[in-house]
């Protein structure tokens, strides 16, 4: 065992006593159940592990990945399913009694929250049409089911193998019974519009009683022969005598084989200890949530708080097996590989499934690398695996698929700050090349949201020809996002920070090359309105124009919101718009306006292009605009800043119910990761790219927060934030002083806050 295991170790265990002693541990306080009346597939957890492969819930609505997964306001579950990923499902099960096959394939039971138990790790629900009271909890890989049937009757279990399932057209699947009471198979999710290949994932399944029969169907017919029960529409019922009310079931999951699921199985879940299984998801979900300590503030708002941080390790899912096996679908075909393995014979990493990393700059790139470095560096090396495999480092995979989307190299933010913070576990030279590939003809950035054929929908050799994207781009559709005026404001963001990887790199040549092609902004705005504005391939404005559009040249946006999209130079922008001054005027204008809608294009994502929401100058339900409250700190008010993010903590951030709490897009942890953030305190308006990156100092909810440094990638053991008179009007940060030494401005550095210390706020009612 290496020196640098021992230490995570021992870090891992001295959080885990600090929960032992706590009455209150985060898990009892997180709310899994927030805006869970408007989810997305992937947006429910409850039976998951931070990143698990197999994340087990209840499904309500299985069609399409919008308004699908566990909806609070429906009344039906119509199944359990292992994974709920972008692009991705699979496999759902569900106890049944009595069910005939020959009468009926409706399977959903109702249920009540009245008798249901939610937290993470775990999911308790009773089925009322069948009597069952049904237990969920898990491995990393693996789910474990516990059936209590409390009505006499015969005792089955659902297994679907095909149809309609969340994002995916489950279009094949097949299963073969292994022993009186194993068995083990495969589901194939059929291809989408973003996921281009169909993608195979596997199973195992153990009952802890033998099956008495099975029966199941195919398109045509019933049968109890297994060989003929696949296919789109088929599934199989699993019956069991009475002998006892209670049935274990646990089921592995692989991307790579039915071996591989059943080693997973076996490796991580080898006994029928329920309860065991369960407590030690607990216990790993109170040892990564327990990293960041508040203390102070309402009860209501350490709840939320963690179930903010609990999201933030929400959505991104494990692809890779336990022994490192993975499969790789760069290329459409299943080709099976092996994650490098250390000198123990263990995986190096982990390989993830991963929705995009757009917006990540202001939320997980600050959060993950300061609180989760190990977990940032598994990412950035699953990165390289998929370029290894396919030649690009991605901005989405999924199942080991590029998805391209979004839009842009939103990795490059990523891998240029973790590198800038010492978290270096990674091939730098490679990842370097990747990224300078990405952004150069023949990479990434020339790629429009899911543009899996062609390479024209991104603009990209108009960025470099002309300085700017045009919109429309005159070739025509390729993919989604071609908003010209985003696309050169990201570009040109992303630009600055490769830039600033070259130049530690000791590239100048490279530094130079990015560098100025991050004033590529300049290019996109409008002197005369004072606004970006899409213009064409000409050189003409889009006329006429109006800055509060939605989607009219701008990514999931408007024109007000986008004009901000300059966090690498927001003093060349001020200049612009006619100085620092007349900016933050502007810029307050717009947020006294998008006060008064909630601060958000209503409250959920599909009414973001509502005619009256999406007209919003500022919003922070979605991630185009979220860095604007600290604008006005970089532009010399801080007072603002922390105005307007208490407000915005206050209005979006802070309810604890099922019909709210995100209100908009929350995007696999960005949104939960944002909240985190604001509420101790620390942002990055650059992303934590630049040398010993800066973090900008908030106003802090809380009146003490305690971050536990990790002891592999920083030297200090905790970083502490004491506020003083704080209260819900004490909003503004009067002084402050770190490690006994009164702060000149409201900054610290990454090394600073790393090599640990303490740092008092005063606040105050009045503006400083």
């Amino acid at each position: 065992m290496t020196f640098r295991i021992i230490i995570s170790l021992l870090f891992l265990n001295c959080i885990s006593l600090v929960n032992a002693q706590d009455p209150n541990s985060p898990v009892d306080l997180v709310y899994p159940h927030v805006d869970s009346s408007n989810s997305r597939w992937f947006f429910f957890n409850s039976a998951s592990r931070p990143f698990g492969m197999v994340n087990l819930s209840p499904d309500t609505d299985i069609d399409g990945a919008w308004g699908s997964g566990y909806r609070y306001q429906s009344d039906t579950i119509k199944g359990f399913s292992h994974i709920h990923a972008w692009q991705l499902s699979g496999l759902s099960v569900l106890p049944l009694v009595n069910f005939d096959l020959e009468s009926s394939k409706d399977f959903g039971s109702p249920f009540s929250h009245s008798n249901e138990i939610v937290k993470p790790g775990y999911h308790q629900v009773y089925l009322d049409r069948y009597s069952v009271k049904a237990e969920l909890t898990s491995t990393l890989r693996t789910g474990f089911h516990k059936y209590n049937f409390t009505q006499t009757g015969q005792q089955q279990v659902l297994i679907r193998l095909g149809g309609k399932l969340g994002p995916s057209e489950i279009i094949d699947g097949s299963i073969t019974q292994i022993s009186p009471s194993s068995y083990q198979g495969f589901i194939v999710n059929g291809a989408t519009s973003r996921r281009p290949f169909d993608t195979p994932v596997f199973f195992a399944i153990q009952l802890n009683r033998a099956v008495q029969s099975h029966i199941g169907w195919n398109a045509k017919e019933l049968s109890s022969n297994l060989e003929q029960i696949k296919g789109s529409d088929s599934g199989l019922i699993l019956s069991f005598d009475d002998s006892s009310d209670e049935l274990l079931m646990k089921v592995g999951i692989s991307y790579v084989s039915a071996e591989q699921a059943m080693l997973n199985l076996e490796t991580e879940n080898s006994h029928w200890d329920f309860d065991h299984i369960k407590e030690e998801s607990f216990t790993e979900w109170n040892n990564y949530l327990s990293r960041i300590q508040v203390s102070g503030g309402s009860e209501k708002s350490q709840r939320r708080f963690y179930t903010d941080l609990w999201h933030a390790l929400q959505g991104r899912r494990t692809i890779s097996d336990v022994n490192g096996k993975y499969a790789d679908m760069t290329s459409g075909e299943h080709r099976i590989k092996q994650i490098p393995l250390d000198a123990s014979g263990k995986p190096k990493f982990r390989h993830f499934n991963s929705d995009s990393f757009w917006g990540a700059q202001w939320t997980i790139n600050t959060l993950w690398h300061l609180v989760y470095p190990e977990i940032t560096e598994e990412f950035v090396n699953s990165m390289l695996q998929y370029y290894q495999d396919g030649g690009l480092i991605p901005r989405g995979p999924s199942g080991g698929n590029y998805t391209y989307v979004m839009t842009g190299a939103s990795s490059t933010p990523f891998i240029v700050s973790a590198y800038q913070k010492g978290i270096k576990g990674f091939d730098i030279e490679m990842a370097y090349e990747g990224l300078k590939k990405n952004h150069r003809p023949g990479g990434i950035m020339e790629k429009a949201g899911y543009e899996h054929n062609t390479n024209f929908g991104g603009g990209f050799q108009y960025y470099l020809k002309n300085g700017y994207v045009p919109w429309p781009i005159p070739e025509g559709r390729f993919g989604a996002h071609q908003d010209g005026p985003s696309l050169t404001l990201e570009y040109a963001y992303q630009d600055w920070t490769l830039a600033q990887l070259a130049k530690a790199l000791g590239d100048q040549a490279a530094y130079e090359e990015f560098y100025q092609r991050s004033f590529n902004y300049k290019n996109t705005f409008d002197s005369e309105t004072g606004w970006m504005r899409p213009r064409n391939v000409s050189g003409e404005w889009k006329t006429p124009f109006d800055p509060y559009d939605y989607n009219a040249g701008f990514n999931e946006a408007n024109g007000s919101q986008a004009t901000w999209f300059v966090p690498h130079d927001l003093e060349g922008l001020a200049a612009l718009m006619g100085g620092k001054d007349q900016a933050i005027r502007r810029l307050n204008e717009s947020f006294e306006q998008a006060e008064k809608q909630g601060f958000t294009s209503g409250t959920s994502h599909s009414q973001e292009a509502h005619p009256e929401y999406r007209r919003i100058p500022i919003n922070y339900g979605n991630q185009p605009s979220i860095q604007t409250a600290f604008i006005f700190q970089k532009l010399g008010r801080p007072d603002l800043t922390h105005y307007w993010t208490r407000a915005i903590v206050k209005k979006v951030y802070s309810e604890l119910s099922p019909d709210s709490g995100y209100n908009g897009d929350e995007d696999q942890g960005l949104m939960g990761s944002l909240a985190v953030l604001m509420k101790i305190g620390l942002f990055q308006m650059n992303g934590g790219t630049e040398p010993n990156p800066s973090y900008q100092l908030g106003s802090p909810i809380f009146d003490k927060v305690v971050i536990r440094l990790h002891p592999n990638y920083y030297s200090g053991k905790k970083f502490t934030i004491q506020t003083l008179h704080n209260d819900s009007n004490s909003y503004y940060v009067k002084s402050g002083v770190f490690n006994e030494q009164p702060l000149k401005e409201l900054e610290l550095t990454h090394q600073q806050i790393t090599n640990g210390g303490s740092l008092v706020l005063e606040m105050s009612e009045e503006a400083n």
